[in-house]
């Protein structure tokens, strides 16, 4: 199927040192990442250091000793072995980079990078906002105690309407993916150790690339000539309140705005962004994790974890409800978490609640189960 994003997306060129270069949001000078700044791992801060973070020090947790690391590393999911309060806390590092450039449009990553030996699974992160809004940095309150648990994750930027339609932003992440996997010994990963983890729009398309990873259309991006050969295949998809459908969700929010008001707040603030991203219908049916498993496509199948509150207005359970059940049938493993009277967004609107901590924790044990 073809699409125009598709040839725009070929004519790009560019080499590896434009795509990749490490922009530290405190310092303005572009540095390539073969300096020191990116390193595999990096030495180990004494507890209690101060560690520079976009632009402001933070001082992070007390880390277990010697011994305990020992013991924890020694063991095959480490993270699983030891009370919350006992698990092994990394120093981390937080710089900005550019990925990927559209013309004179550059595409940032947001890398938290445990200090460490490695090798640590990566994580890739989708910010959500309706494909529509949002960016990099609206899912720190995940990203950074993921990045503290031992865990790489680069959160990215990428074009959004009225830039581009559908599929642009799918070849964008599908790009990074395949370019992480490339630097990922760089970065204190490893290329087989990458999974996917999104919020709302964003974790739509997580799945939507982690059950596609060879669409062509979505694979147009070529890499910069001189790298290995990547694909965009994940070891694990995290799915928080993901728009699993959206057909199914524009045809809930119209019928809702049809009934008048009073209506959720949500109605409102997704709808226009439906119209925008997604154009037709037909789209909206095409690029739809659901109805791609209930076509009898053929897909991967990565391991998922979804996350969803039971009070969330802006994600019908039902669309949860038939994900699930196709997902399982077709042979594909789905861990579900259920977050009694939270609505969308919990762990980002409130990280400090009881729900927010108990959701992040599942997240952790997930990517370390999955990846480790």
């Amino acid at each position: 199927m073809s699409h125009p994003v598709a040839s725009m997306c070929r004519q790009r060129s560019s080499t590896p040192d434009q795509v990749w270069a490490p922009m530290l949001v405190n310092r303005p000078k572009r540095m390539s990442l073969s300096s020191s700044r990116v390193s595999r791992g990096g030495a180990a801060r004494a507890p209690g250091a101060i560690v520079r973070r976009a632009g402001r020090s933070v001082k992070p947790r007390p880390r277990l000793d010697g011994r305990a690391r020992a013991r924890a590393v020694s063991r095959r999911h480490p993270i699983l072995d030891f009370p919350r309060e006992e698990r092994m806390t990394y120093d981390i590092e937080i710089e900005d980079v550019e990925y990927l450039r559209h013309g004179d449009r550059p595409l940032l990553a947001r890398l938290f990078k445990p200090r460490g030996s490695g090798p640590f699974p990566l994580v890739v992160e989708l910010h959500g906002g309706a494909w529509c809004r949002g960016n990099r940095l609206n899912d720190s309150p995940i990203n950074e105690p993921l990045a503290k648990s031992g865990v790489v994750v680069a959160a990215l930027d990428f074009r959004m309407p009225p830039e581009a339609p559908y599929p642009a932003s799918v070849a964008d992440i599908n790009y990074a993916i395949r370019l992480l996997k490339t630097r990922a010994t760089a970065l204190g990963s490893r290329p087989d150790l990458v999974g996917v983890l999104g919020t709302s729009s964003g974790a739509h398309q997580a799945i939507l690339v982690g059950m596609r990873p060879h669409d062509r259309r979505y694979a147009a991006i070529p890499l910069p000539a001189g790298l290995p050969a990547a694909d965009a295949s994940v070891r694990c998809a995290v799915l928080c309140w993901p728009v699993i459908d959206p057909l199914a969700r524009y045809h809930y929010v119209k019928k809702l705005k049809a009934g008048g008001p009073p209506y959720p707040e949500v109605v409102d603030r997704v709808l226009p962004c439906h119209d925008q991203f997604w154009q037709t219908e037909e789209a909206m049916a095409e690029g739809n994790p659901v109805q791609a498993l209930e076509r009898g496509e053929r897909v991967a199948l990565p391991p998922v974890l979804y996350l969803q509150g039971t009070r969330d207005q802006a994600h019908p359970r039902a669309d949860l409800d038939r994900f699930v059940a196709r997902y399982r049938a077709v042979g594909g493993e789905v861990e579900l978490e259920l977050f009694e009277g939270e609505s969308e967004g919990f762990i980002i609107r409130n990280p400090s609640s009881p729900a927010a901590v108990r959701a992040v924790d599942k997240i952790v044990e997930f990517v370390r189960k999955r990846i480790w």
